[in-house]
């Protein structure tokens, strides 16, 4: 009977008052199961397979890396509703040796073939006022394969064949489908479905596999089987490429093998803020990831802890800080090659006291005045890694909209991301559409040290859910004293609004989106204070996170809004 508490306590929403609501035996009013402890290594994926297949790597001698790139590509095989070789990455890597947090950043960039003024000829022809989600016009470089190497040649142990037979054999063999991925699945195909490549390589005569049917990819196998024995230049410069190329020309697309050819990842230095004594960790731009920063900066100097988790004030100045925040990201965020982002600025101390001071207390902004600084300076997967040597990965990839653009090259077995839709059209804009330019992108990983020392490794996946959601997770840790597991389970806030880095003005304060658990009382008063309710049962983002106890132990969580699972040795 006791495992019925949950539900209740979510019905009947929780307060800061409530300090013995528990869920089962443990006085945690949200987590839904235990936190996984164990002594050598641990991880954690959207998906118990992948979660399985780097276990099974590092047992075999492989480290973080080589166990996070082995999980990724299993989850491109079993989840490609949310991630592929299609994609982008982009990870953060704590190399246990020097004692440093690594960045990479393995995004790929617009057709060298395609202006702007073109595009919007394109999109005048077919009657479209933006960039659309599907079809040719979106795919940007698949930066996901190069990132794979990039990880390897700096930090892996074992050889790519070995990292990747796994794969290779659930892609051949099959692997049974798992709950959530089906019904996303199911949704995907039947938008998807006018689109070469795609009836024949993921479905069964037009329809998507059920929860729990056998699934192959043999396609997607031969591709992995190719990065194998031609290592990443069989992406980029081998068949592959030529394949994609060829397919992208026959479809009204742009994508060429030069653009293909040209492709580089870049390693990046991480930013930071410290937040109550932590140091939170980001990727600059053109990720959203400062955007988290942005947020902790505007909300340490309000007493969050005093205030208490769920009430009124909690929601309030949360939402106020992550409208100023993105104010900032519709208008700055892009590209560094293209537009020079002051980054330092936006994650000050300073600019935050002076953003503060915008946030009424008893009133929610409507619009948010822009920033004047000198320019002198999207679904997916997270998965995260740690091994015996005290090594992290914090991962994360994706196709951007579900399984990307629709565009599947006949015989490789995964869906070209459609990322750039995320460019502005507006000429002059920090994100306009450019040649050879990566598009602002939504996917970061995240990464906490304290005192110099790894402290935890985490993602939330989910569009602007993101750094929301990285904002939420750091407050419940640290603000209000939750465990690894109840921070990702506690229920979540999600604001959104029209401006966004494609263009979009907010005049009417935005939505506010709240998963259930919050009490009653703080919903009248939020609309009290004039913010706009909204209802959204699939917003909220998927967690997974490892953190390192003082002893060496690893702590790893994996929420229950995917199939994930968090597993260690």
């Amino acid at each position: 009977m006791r495992f019925a508490l949950l539900p209740v306590a979510l019905l009947l929403g929780w307060s800061a008052q409530d300090s013995h609501a528990a869920d089962r035996l443990t006085d945690l009013p949200f987590a839904t199961r235990s936190e996984v402890f164990a002594p050598q290594a641990m991880a954690a994926t959207s998906q118990p397979l992948a979660t399985q297949v780097a276990l099974d790597i590092l047992r075999r001698g492989g480290n973080a890396i080589d166990a996070a790139i082995a999980a990724n590509a299993v989850l491109g095989l079993v989840e490609p509703t949310g991630c592929g070789v299609g994609g982008d990455l982009f990870a953060m890597v704590w190399d246990a040796k020097s004692g440093k947090l690594h960045g990479l950043n393995a995004s790929g960039r617009s057709p060298q073939g395609l202006s702007l003024p073109q595009l919007k000829q394109e999109l005048a022809r077919q009657q479209l006022k933006e960039i659309p989600a599907l079809g040719p016009l979106p795919v940007s470089v698949p930066g996901a394969v190069d990132g794979w190497f990039e990880l390897h040649r700096r930090f892996g142990r074992l050889g790519m064949g070995e990292i990747l037979a796994p794969a290779i054999q659930y892609a051949r063999q099959g692997f049974p489908v798992s709950d959530v991925i089906a019904y996303y699945w199911q949704r995907n195909v039947q938008a998807l479905m006018q689109y070469p490549g795609i009836r024949e390589q993921f479905t069964k005569a037009g329809q998507a596999p059920q929860k729990g049917e056998l699934w192959t990819n043999p396609n997607l196998a031969q591709t992995y089987e190719q990065l194998v024995t031609g290592g990443r230049d069989a992406f980029y410069r081998g068949q592959i490429a030529k394949t994609i190329a060829a397919y992208m020309k026959r479809n009204g697309g742009y994508l060429s093998e030069a653009d293909l050819a040209q492709h580089r990842s870049e390693w990046v230095a991480p930013v930071s803020t410290r937040y109550r004594g932590y140091d939170v960790w980001e990727l600059p731009p053109n990720t959203q990831g400062i955007a988290a920063l942005q947020i902790l900066n505007i909300l340490e100097g309000f007493d969050l802890k005093q205030a208490g988790f769920a009430s009124a004030d909690h929601v309030h100045w949360f939402v106020e800080a992550t409208k100023l925040a993105f104010a900032d990201r519709a208008q700055y965020y892009a590209d560094p090659d293209f537009a020079k982002t002051p980054v330092s600025q936006l994650i000050g101390k300073d600019y935050a006291a002076t953003r503060r001071k915008l946030i009424q207390p008893n009133h929610a902004l409507a619009a948010v005045p822009p920033s004047n600084l000198a320019l002198n300076e999207g679904d997916t997967v997270y998965l995260t890694t740690a091994d015996a040597e005290g090594n992290m990965v914090s991962l994360i990839q994706s196709n951007y909209r579900g399984m990307g653009s629709g565009m599947a090259p006949e015989g490789l077995g995964f869906i070209l991301q459609d990322r750039g839709q995320m460019f502005s059209l507006t000429p002059g804009h920090a994100n306009v559409y450019a040649p050879g330019k990566r598009p602002f992108h939504t996917i970061i990983p995240a990464f906490i040290t304290h005192q110099g020392k790894p402290w935890a490794s985490f993602g939330v996946m989910g569009g602007a859910m993101q750094p929301q959601g990285h904002a939420q997770i750091v407050i419940n840790l640290i603000d209000f004293g939750m465990n690894l597991q109840e921070a990702g389970d506690a229920p979540r806030i999600y604001w959104e609004s029209a401006m966004e880095p494609t263009g979009g003005e907010m005049t009417d304060g935005g939505t506010v989106y709240l998963e259930s658990g919050f009490p009653q009382t703080t919903l009248r008063t939020l609309q009290e204070r004039h913010h706009k309710l909204g209802s959204n049962h699939g917003a909220f983002g998927g967690y997974q996170a490892i953190r390192r106890l003082d002893s060496g132990v690893w702590v790893g969580a994996s929420e229950s809004r995917k199939d994930g699972q968090a597993a260690g040795f």
